[in-house]
């Protein structure tokens, strides 16, 4: 059975999908126990656990071993809910999370979990060599370190079994070593190192030598990553995971035990070998560390390519890059992967120094662990129906993982924190504008839609405060193509502010259901090229003003309606009677209605001037100030001018009223108003609005009070524009005090 694809990708070109099931036939112990285990039960316990138990005592270490542990453990859990919910194919914890949050924050996170694990093995490779010329000098590091690497890559280019089965041998070795530690020798006093001599005179803090020991825990992503080759991963995956958690928990509680009653506080701090001094056989702690440097390059060989693979199986990469997707032999092994992984193991191991990087290759794996959390959480958190694990796990075990995972980032490395975040979220954004269209569902839309349900249900229309008053548009524009200055006239209204539906009223029995959301999704693709983030509603009605009220009265979800609709100003004389009842209708359904007149030959011109003809805050007055204010949020309006025109009769009134608008300006906060007092002097309203508006780019009159001559006097109002340049009618909700609005900015 294949996963279905990419939309955008062409399935005949590409190569199988990443969910191509495999006849891999590794289990729980061999595909996930043995490469988990031997990852947590690395070089830091060797090298790095008596300096812990040195720094903060047994109790100390005791507390921090169970701590990062707890954290590596709601991990766990996490991802034993993600597993046992769905069939887990090839790319691990990528996988994971690209099926859960989607496409984009899967690659976000496994392009970077490859490259960490890519260059793990340079790291693990490097710490092998390091380790054989202390022990047998006269040797170079750089050469031991890329034979060692390309001796690994043969491993797992074989298969992976093969590499499992080379991680047997070296578990062995580990197994060996700590039980001769635990049947060692107290170190002799005449060996033990006083603090004087090795110049220690204070310890590290606590939260530090917390950050070094933290990644001794993080090795459950090696078994992970081996999805694609285990023969039942829901059951292995749980099964593997917890009991290498459980089985190193406990080693990491017997061992500094042994080192704090065996070795002095001095001794332990300043001598990283320590354990080779008390253990029966001291040799047989070198061999732990060679075996736990290889068994951890092995895990990040095998499981980097398996990433990479998958990353191109699913389109994250370039289409160039495809060929990383294809799987060889009947287990589907990425050796074509391998090799490219092999090429950057092998580069960063020519540099040689990777201590500059090390922190934030270690905030990848962590960030992979707190994304992992944060899926199983929201799964669990929205209680989605096709979220069904075999392994349950509360949602706020899974949430109290990813605050673990970010509380231990910033203790680790602050600085390398942001480095990482960083990186993540650009390749997020990256993918975003790439448009990758993912056909498997993820829990992002089940978040919405809990979001979503529990914000209306909150939502109280009989308690609406101005304060929170946001446009809520229904623009009336039919085919957006041919009216599309209400369209953009909305938009730069709402400028991500509220919503905009865009909605379109076909001739009744014109079109089934079915055409009808194809409509939909086809002017809802060409207001997304345009850049315009709408709702998209198309009904059918005997005649498009019936269907107008049919959508004001009936569109909406709970009290979520529309609360201001916009219409395009109706030419067609003979109708001019039916569309202001229409207005009139729509204004006492307690909605305030704006009307656009657009003069074709103008359109908004230049965007810089706006005339607000005022009679006062009450009634329209508020709205269209409110209006004009809200359209220079928008870029192409940023840079107009307000301007409150006022008529008054003579002379004697207008010194007063200028200062009065002055000051309300000023006491309304609206940013680049002014205010113009026009007298009138015995000339009309007509004239005085056809001179001082004929250079405006945009005029807002407002709409009478709807009676029973409402029609005659739209009428004029339509007649006084002819000449002016575009205009809008408004006509304030009636029950709605705007003023308080601007009051409150």
């Amino acid at each position: 059975m294949k996963f279905p694809l990419p939309r955008w990708r062409s399935p005949s070109a590409s190569p199988a999908s990443s969910d191509t099931a495999t006849t891999a036939g590794l289990g729980a112990f061999g595909g996930v126990y043995t490469p988990s285990i031997l990852t947590i039960l690395g070089v830091i316990m060797y090298l790095r656990f008596g300096w812990v138990v040195g720094n903060v005592g047994l109790l100390g270490t005791l507390v921090i071993v169970t701590l990062s542990t707890s954290i590596t453990f709601l991990t766990s859990l996490s991802v034993c809910a993600i597993a046992t919910d769905r069939v887990v194919r090839v790319g691990g914890a990528y996988y994971m999370v690209s099926r859960a949050l989607g496409i984009e924050t899967g690659g976000a996170v496994g392009i970077p979990l490859y490259f960490a694990q890519a260059l793990s093995v340079a790291l693990y490779t490097i710490g092998f060599a390091e380790s054989v010329t202390l022990s047998f000098g006269n040797l170079n590091l750089t050469l031991v370190a890329l034979v060692t690497t390309l001796a690994v890559a043969v491993l797992a280019l074989t298969s992976a079994e093969a590499a499992i089965k080379a991680q047997y041998a070296i578990m062995a070795a580990i197994a060996l070593s700590l039980i001769l530690l635990v049947f060692g020798h107290p170190l002799d006093p005449t060996e033990t190192t006083s603090a004087v001599a090795v110049g220690v005179t204070e310890t590290t803090s606590f939260w530090r030598v917390f950050a070094v020991f933290f990644p001794a825990v993080t090795g459950i992503m090696a078994g992970i990553n081996l999805s694609g080759d285990l023969k039942d991963p829901s059951r292995a995956i749980p099964l593997g995971t917890l009991a290498a958690v459980a089985t190193g928990y406990v080693i990491y509680l017997i061992v500094p035990i042994v080192l704090a009653a065996r070795v002095d506080t001095a001794t332990l701090i300043a001598d990283s070998l320590v354990m080779r001094r008390i253990a029966a056989w001291g040799p047989a702690i070198l061999l732990g560390v060679w075996g736990a440097t290889l068994s951890s390059a092995i895990g990040s060989l095998l499981g980097a390519p398996r990433v990479l693979q998958a990353l191109a199986r699913d389109g994250v990469l370039p289409r160039w890059m495809r060929i990383l997707g294809t799987g060889s032999g009947p287990n589907d092994e990425p050796r074509i992967g391998t090799m490219v992984t092999l090429g950057v193991a092998l580069a960063a191991v020519s540099i040689g120094d990777l201590n500059a990087i090390a922190p934030v290759l270690t905030m990848f794996f962590l960030t992979t662990y707190l994304v992992l959390n944060v899926a199983a959480g929201i799964e669990g958190f929205v209680q989605s129906p096709s979220f069904r694990p075999t392994f349950p796990v509360a949602w706020w075990l899974s949430l109290l993982g990813a605050v673990g995972c970010i509380i231990v980032m910033l203790a680790i490395d602050p600085a390398a924190t942001v480095v990482a975040a960083t990186i993540v979220l650009v390749i997020y954004f990256w993918l975003q504008q790439r448009s990758l269209i993912a056909t498997w569902g993820d829990a992002r839309n089940g978040l919405r839609l809990a979001l979503l349900r529990e914000g209306i249900f909150q939502l109280d229309p009989a308690a609406e405060d101005p304060r929170s008053w946001r446009p809520n548009i229904l623009a009336l524009t039919g085919t957006p193509k041919k009216r599309w200055a209400l369209v953009e006239f909305a938009d730069a209204l709402v400028h991500n502010r509220g919503f905009i539906t865009i909605a379109s009223i076909l001739p009744s029995g014109s079109r089934d259901a079915a055409q009808k959301t194809n409509m939909e999704s086809t002017i809802r693709d060409y207001l997304e090229k345009r850049g315009v983030q709408a709702l998209v509603r198309v009904i059918a009605a005997p005649d498009p003003l019936d269907g107008a009220l049919q959508l004001v009265e009936a569109y909406g979800i709970g009290p979520l309606v529309p609360n201001t609709v916009v219409l395009g100003a109706n030419g067609e004389p003979d109708r001019r009677e039916r569309y202001c009842q229409t207005i009139a209708d729509i204004h006492w359904a307690g909605r305030s209605v704006v009307v656009l007149r657009e003069n074709e030959a103008r359109g908004f011109g230049r965007r810089q001037k706006i005339d607000v003809w005022w009679r006062g805050l009450q009634g329209n007055g508020a709205l269209m100030l409110l209006l004009a204010d809200l359209l220079r949020n928008d870029v192409a309006w940023r840079n107009a001018e307000i301007c409150l025109n006022l008529v008054v009769a003579d002379e004697n009134a207008a010194q007063s009223a200028a200062a009065n608008l002055a000051d309300l300006i000023r006491q309304l906060r609206v940013s680049r108003a002014r205010s113009q007092v026009v007298v009138a002097e015995g000339r009309s309203f007509d004239t005085i609005l056809a001179e001082t508006s004929r250079h405006a780019d945009l005029v807002f009159l407002g709409m009478a009070q709807p009676d029973e001559s409402f029609a005659e006097r739209y009428t004029e109002l339509e007649e006084r524009a002819a000449q002016l340049p575009t205009t809008v009618f408004v006509l304030a909700d009636p029950d709605f005090a705007f003023q308080d609005i601007l009051s409150a900015q």
